[in-house]
């Protein structure tokens, strides 16, 4: 049983490593083939006690095309995964360039939840600057 697990955490694990790749590749279809068909994605801020939450695969797809559109110029790095179970977690490093000319440099990390060797929902925090 626990070779079983150590597999599907293993293949967890390279869906984030590519799931980091087509952040920086800026491809969505790339997001998109990381994620489950009933996938969720919980921005970092939003209206909500967890954040802006986008559900179903055209929504999340329009809020990841949304940010590659507010930042022409965006890199994630130092890209840092573990998953345990059905759980995942990413931590990273964002340097982007909004249309402004506004370069934003900021921590954050992801929670992932796990649908086989997909996404189901992806729950954004990053640091706050003040």
């Amino acid at each position: 049983m626990a070779d079983a697990e150590d597999k599907i955490e293993h293949r967890r694990l390279m869906v984030l490593e590519q799931f980091l790749q087509a952040w920086n590749g800026r491809k969505v279809d790339g997001l998109m083939a990381c994620m489950a068909n009933d996938c969720a994605f919980n921005a970092s801020g939003g209206p909500d006690a967890e954040g802006r939450r986008h559900v179903g695969r055209d929504a999340v797809r329009a809020s990841y095309a949304a940010l590659f559109e507010a930042f022409p110029q965006a890199a994630w790095t130092n890209g840092r995964h573990v998953v345990s179970g059905d759980t995942g977690v990413s931590s990273w490093r964002f340097v982007g360039t909004d249309r402004s000319g506004q370069t934003v440099e900021v921590d954050g990390c992801d929670i992932f939840a796990f649908s086989g060797d997909l996404i189901a929902q992806k729950d954004s925090y990053r640091k706050i600057r003040a």
